[in-house]
């Protein structure tokens, strides 16, 4: 479902006045953030691009967030601002431990809770800059790699994690809500397995940006739902292209663009003529969680995280390309194949697999493509996972095999694949592999008896 559905949506946020909360400790946060792996760093800037700016939360257990980087909102309401943080949630944040500290392993936690009395507490931070913006005929990349809450079903009604930005002109006036504009990377709701993002815009109800539901769209975390793993959310703001585009990513995948000519160029020039700050929380109840059930009541489990492992920022002064994946890659969340590092005999195309996005194909024997810096961890992978489809002729097949940090290394395991039903016909194939741990260049490689074509990946990752 499209967040621009007509979904109603309530909206902006930050602080009123602390409230004074029991502190709780973070004994069940660490529990619940158990499955997360171990720190995995900002990427390095490709060629072409800068980072301006980066925080991949190293720090103690227990300790709080860098406020020469990050501001707590605390409260419900910025000062003066709309109550309930203008959306009709239910917490009150705090700058409490108990509710945002670091894990001690590289990841920021965001833990709501709740009280004997079943009064909610929760978390919200937004940088302490606010001029995040992409130059004159460049771009911007916003990008956070998250875990949400690992909550599903009657659990987690209520939940509503965000990675989303406002201009800068709200800061200190609080009611120029839509059109400064909001730029929202990920949402998420009720511990559903969707990924929303959203450009809010113009004026407040309707108007060119169909507020408040905003112009968006949703896809699903592949492989590993949003709730199980880690995956990374992305926006790239670029003003090299004309018109000028706003695209909104999931681990690569661009599944959501707002382009100017969307709305009147007033509308665009007020949501976009300057600076943005980034906010991360997880708030509990309000609108968005109500058109899916609402929440939270009795029933809904506190204490289960929100996990950051890093949020990067990068510009760009021309027009380039999208900065791939380099390294850092989480072996058990998906790899998109479009995302390779180096790659021969790859063509890249649109696909209609769940999730749209792009996938590999025209792929043949001696074809292969390299993906950087998998972690597999300390506990051994022995399964290997691709989403595969194949429109060829009869008798014409083929295997898809993985190396390990050189394409002369024999194979640590492969499947074979012929026809699938067309080359948009999508399915997921496992296959055994040797026993992997630490962090390995990982190439697909093709092999075939025969030169014609035979396979299109969409995505990869591994398993226990």
């Amino acid at each position: 479902m499209s967040a621009s559905s007509g979904i109603p949506r309530p909206r902006p946020l930050r602080r009123a006045f602390t409230a004074a909360v029991a502190t709780l400790g973070l004994a069940a946060a660490l529990a619940t953030a158990a499955t997360a792996p171990a720190d995995a760093s900002a990427p390095t800037p490709p060629s072409g691009w800068t980072q301006v700016f980066v925080d991949d939360f190293n720090g103690a257990a227990g300790s709080g967030v860098n406020t020469a980087d990050w501001q707590y909102d605390t409260g419900t309401s910025y000062p003066g601002g709309a109550a309930n943080w203008g959306t009709g949630e239910v917490e009150t944040m705090t700058s409490s431990t108990s509710n945002v500290a670091l894990d001690g392993n590289g990841n920021l936690l965001i833990t709501p809770r709740r009280d004997a009395s079943g009064h909610w507490t929760s978390g919200r931070i937004e940088t302490t800059r606010s001029d995040f913006q992409p130059p004159a005929g460049g771009k911007l990349r916003v990008q956070a790699r998250i875990q949400m809450p690992n909550v599903t079903g009657a659990a987690a009604k209520g939940y509503w994690p965000a990675f989303w930005m406002l201009g800068a002109p709200f800061r200190g006036n609080y009611w120029n809500w839509p059109g400064i504009g909001e730029l929202d990377i990920m949402e998420n709701v009720q511990g559903l397995n969707t990924d929303w993002a959203t450009m809010h815009c113009g004026t407040n109800p309707g108007g060119p940006c169909n507020e408040t539901s905003g112009i968006g769209n949703s896809t699903s975390c592949a492989g590993t739902t949003c709730q199980a793993g880690f995956h990374t959310y992305a926006m790239e703001w670029d003003r090299s292209t004309s018109p000028e585009e706003i695209r909104f990513y999931l681990d690569g995948v661009n599944f959501h663009t707002v382009r100017a000519n969307q709305v009147d160029a007033t509308t665009w020039a007020n949501a976009t003529n300057h600076g943005y700050f980034l906010i991360l929380n997880v708030a509990m109840g309000g609108g968005f969680p109500a058109a899916f059930g609402g929440g939270p009541d009795g029933g809904t489990e506190p204490g289960h995280p929100m996990a950051v492992d890093y949020v990067q920022v990068l510009r760009s002064s021309g027009g380039g390309t999208t900065p791939p994946p380099t390294g850092n890659r989480d072996a058990y969340s998906p790899v998109q194949a479009e995302s390779y590092d180096s790659q021969s005999g790859v063509v890249t195309e649109t696909t209609t697999d769940t999730g749209g996005g792009q996938d590999i194909g025209s792929l043949a024997n001696g074809d292969w493509a390299l993906y950087k810096g998998v972690n597999f961890g300390s506990t051994a992978a022995r399964q290997f996972y691709a989403r595969v489809a194949s429109g060829a002729a009869g008798g014409v097949s083929g295997l898809v095999e993985v190396r390990l940090d050189s394409r002369g290394n024999a194979p640590v395991g492969s499947f074979a694949v012929g026809d699938t039903g067309g080359w948009q016909s999508w399915r997921t194939v496992p296959a055994n592999i040797g026993a992997v741990t630490g962090t390995h260049d990982v190439y697909l490689t093709f092999t075939s008896g025969q030169p014609a074509d035979f396979v299109n990946v969409n995505w990869f990752d591994f398993g226990h």
